[in-house]
């Protein structure tokens, strides 16, 4: 183990600890709002300390400026504007841009080959 590396099974514990305190968040933030903002810099914390990623399906879910977790239709609002996703936080006014160019790509590409089974017909 190299310096400042932690053992594999550390950071299963941290990234499993992480999946529960998001659930947590998710599961208390209609009724203690401020609790899910505590659970969302707990998370936070453990990925800095254990140098690890935020899960994926967890990663959108909180404003990247104040830490606070994030309920669509409730305190941020989704957009789609141009080739991009928009979701604004309702706490501090941040935007986060999240490209969507491979569905695109995807779906342009679905099209071309069923003009092209079609054309071979």
């Amino acid at each position: 183990m190299s310096r400042g590396k932690r053992p594999k099974w550390m950071i299963e514990i941290a990234i499993e600890r992480m999946n529960i305190l998001f659930d947590r968040a998710d599961m208390e933030f209609i009724t203690h709002p401020e609790r899910s903002n505590r659970y969302v810099e707990l998370a936070l914390k453990l990925s800095t300390k254990y140098n690890t990623p935020v899960p994926e399906e967890w990663s959108r879910r909180y404003c990247k400026e104040c830490k606070s977790f994030l309920s669509p239709g409730r305190n941020c609002t989704v957009r789609l504007v141009n080739s991009e996703v928009n979701i604004f936080c309702g706490e501090c006014g941040h935007v986060m841009k999240i490209p969507y160019h491979k569905e695109k790509k995807f779906k342009r590409r679905a099209k071309y080959e069923s003009r092209q089974k079609r054309n071979d017909e």
